[in-house]
């Protein structure tokens, strides 16, 4: 038997529950994974909220799209993995458990330097800051304005950007403005006037802008400092993006699954060097997936939230 996490109803987290359902067996090209962390997103809770659908014939969802853990069982053709190997894999179906069957082509080595909880939280918010950076075709001498610095996607973004030799300019509240700059990015607090202070940190302008946090803010600023449209990208505003004729990326626009997947043996490496640090926020015990939910809910946390089986 597997404990999983499931979405019995459309809600809020109160709709999670935890079941037993028979151990999972891998297929052909798959493998199976003993869960020791599974990384807790935003994509997760839009499934179940109702933002991706309502259909009831879907009703009950398996949740978690990546873990971190060891293979216990391989299916046929599988070559690379092997049982007792420690992997990441995503994206997964159903990785809130203690088991979970994973493709081989979503797994990865787990770098020896990185803990469990953070080797959970490393693809989800990774390939997506990659997709972004490679999308805007962020390069040296470069300067970027990332909207949401802070978030889990930002601080990918902003460690990937500086990778390549860019230079950054984070929005984030005054209580992150510490780490943007321990990371190398200049900080500027979101909010009212926020175009002035762009400007200053940046005087000698914007070439390309990440809208990670999805608000109107967001988007008038980056329009307001960017000369180049389809030098902006956003990953939330999946509404006024495609009018302004920006780069939308992820479930609402471009995929990227090619770019994502691509970069998953990259960040791994880079992880494994120490070259980009994963955040952890909070780790919770799988049952207590539904505090884990309202925490992420609240926004109130920057790193990840992790869950322990």
């Amino acid at each position: 038997m597997t404990t999983q996490v499931r979405a019995a109803a459309y809600g809020g987290p109160e709709v999670l529950t935890i079941t037993e359902e028979s151990a999972p067996v891998p297929g052909p090209g798959e493998v199976l994974v003993e869960v020791r962390a599974a990384g807790v997103n935003q994509a997760d809770m839009k499934v179940y909220s109702g933002v991706w659908g309502t259909d009831p014939a879907k009703l009950p969802i398996p949740l978690g799209f990546e873990v971190a853990g060891v293979v216990t069982a391989v299916g046929d053709d599988v070559t690379g993995h092997a049982v007792g190997d420690e992997v990441i894999a995503h994206p997964v179906r159903g990785g809130y458990a203690t088991d979970v069957v994973a493709p081989v082509r979503t797994v990865v080595a787990k770098p020896a330097g990185l803990d469990w909880p953070e080797a959970s939280g490393l693809m989800l918010t990774g390939t997506a800051a990659a997709h972004a950076v490679t999308a805007v075709d962020l390069g040296a001498g470069d300067t970027v304005l990332v909207h949401g610095a802070a978030g889990g996607v930002g601080l990918v973004a902003v460690q990937l950007a500086v990778l390549r030799g860019a230079r950054v300019v984070g929005t984030a509240a005054p209580s992150q403005h510490d780490l943007l700059r321990e990371l190398g990015a200049v900080p500027v607090t979101y909010g009212d006037g926020l175009l002035d202070r762009v400007r200053a940190a940046a005087p000698d302008g914007i070439d390309a802008a990440l809208d990670l946090a999805g608000t109107d803010e967001a988007l008038d600023v980056s329009l307001a400092v960017v000369a180049e449209r389809g030098r902006i990208a956003t990953i939330a505003n999946f509404d006024r993006g495609p009018r302004e004729g920006i780069r939308v990326l992820g479930a609402g626009g471009e995929e990227g699954k090619e770019i994502r997947e691509a970069a998953a043996p990259e960040l791994a490496e880079l992880a494994a060097t120490g070259r980009l640090r994963v955040f952890v926020e909070a780790t919770f015990p799988l049952t207590e997936v539904v505090a884990a939910h309202e925490l992420l809910a609240s926004r109130r946390a920057s790193g990840k939230i992790v869950l322990l089986p």
